[in-house]
């Protein structure tokens, strides 16, 4: 073998490793869609993909408000039939009385949802219009707030309601480095690593921060205290060892030991109230029968541990849970945009 041949086999050899290296990085690497969002104090993605064959076969198209209907129509997009991921970040406001409520979004949407059908109902919706990056950003009024949007992909669009185009912006501009495996925000670069492999949806951050009041969540009269610098790692991810099951992991990091042991023996006295207030909930009734099953096999499995700071919650969600999601979907009323 000369030596112009060997030159040649290594160079082969290191291209094959570096492609090989990219592509382990990459399936270590958080979704696009997330590594789009800006900076944030909590993200939820969810991939809708696998749920789509499951959901379907037993839902029929939901009734809608006249006005999300007008949109479906002049669109073309179905939620339900061709939202394919959604990562979304949440912004804590300075002002949980103002217009955003506690916290204000930015999300992007992935699925067969851009085109010129599209673009065509924003320009006509539009109170305004941005050229920024190379994109249009509209600006559409909705209940004292301004939700800026822009498609930046033949499949992705980037939405944001937050009081200035900052985040937005962000999107756009981290869109043209999107290739680069661990690119994304500060808390993506920080806990996306503590997210399970293979989870269908996750969070990361202080997640509970919009569905919580005065800093705690109300459940059966029960007040769970959620600590301000507490960070959720929360996930879904297939049961191996029962088919269409999924199993739930929440783990919060809480600031001391203390406060830890604390959100620990709350947990379990949470559970022990719902596991009673659920035992004369009927399992065999036409309308929320799988509903209840699910329930109760979801406070069965449930299991609350703690090592140190790390509050961890398990359990198991069944098939019979999403059965009945899709079943009330064919009753349930008109939906909202």
């Amino acid at each position: 073998m000369n030596r112009r041949t060997r030159r040649t086999l290594w160079i082969v050899a290191a291209v094959l490793l570096f492609l090989a290296v990219v592509i382990f990085l990459r399936s270590k690497a958080p979704p696009e869609a997330a590594r789009l969002l800006p900076e944030s104090d909590g993200i939820i993605y969810l991939d809708f993909k696998p749920f789509h064959s499951f959901l379907h076969k037993d839902m029929k198209p939901p009734q809608r408000v006249p006005e999300f209907q007008q949109f479906v129509d002049a669109t073309g997009f179905d939620w339900e039939r061709d939202l394919d991921q959604a990562a979304i970040a949440l912004h804590r406001m300075n002002d949980p009385n103002g217009p955003n409520g506690p916290a204000a979004y930015s999300m992007v949407l992935v699925g067969k949802l851009t085109g010129k059908r599209l673009n065509t109902w924003l320009d006509a919706h539009a109170a305004s219009r941005e050229s920024y990056a190379g994109h249009t950003v509209y600006s559409i009024p909705s209940e004292g707030r301004t939700v800026r949007v822009a498609q930046i992909g033949y499949d992705m669009v980037a939405v944001s309601n937050t009081p200035t185009p900052e985040q937005i912006h962000s999107m756009l501009d981290r869109h043209a480095t999107a290739a680069w495996p661990f690119a994304g925000s500060t808390l993506l670069n920080q806990h996306f690593h503590e997210v399970p492999l293979l989870s269908l949806a996750w969070g990361v951050g202080q997640i509970g921060l919009p569905f919580s009041e005065s800093g705690a969540i109300h459940i059966f009269g029960f007040d769970l205290h959620l600590p301000s610098d507490s960070i959720i790692v929360a996930s879904l991810t297939p049961a191996l060892s029962l088919k269409g099951a999924l199993n739930l992991k929440v783990e919060e990091i809480a600031p001391t030991d203390d406060v830890a042991a604390g959100q620990q023996a709350a947990l379990l006295t949470l559970v022990v109230l719902a596991r009673d207030f659920t035992v004369p909930l009927p399992e065999n009734s036409a309308s929320n029968g799988l509903a209840n099953q699910g329930l109760k096999q979801l406070l069965k499995t449930a299991e609350v541990t703690r090592e140190r700071n790390r509050v961890v919650i398990k359990a198991s969600l069944s098939s019979a849970l999403f059965s009945s999601l899709a079943a009330q979907g064919n009753t349930s009323p008109p939906t909202q945009p």
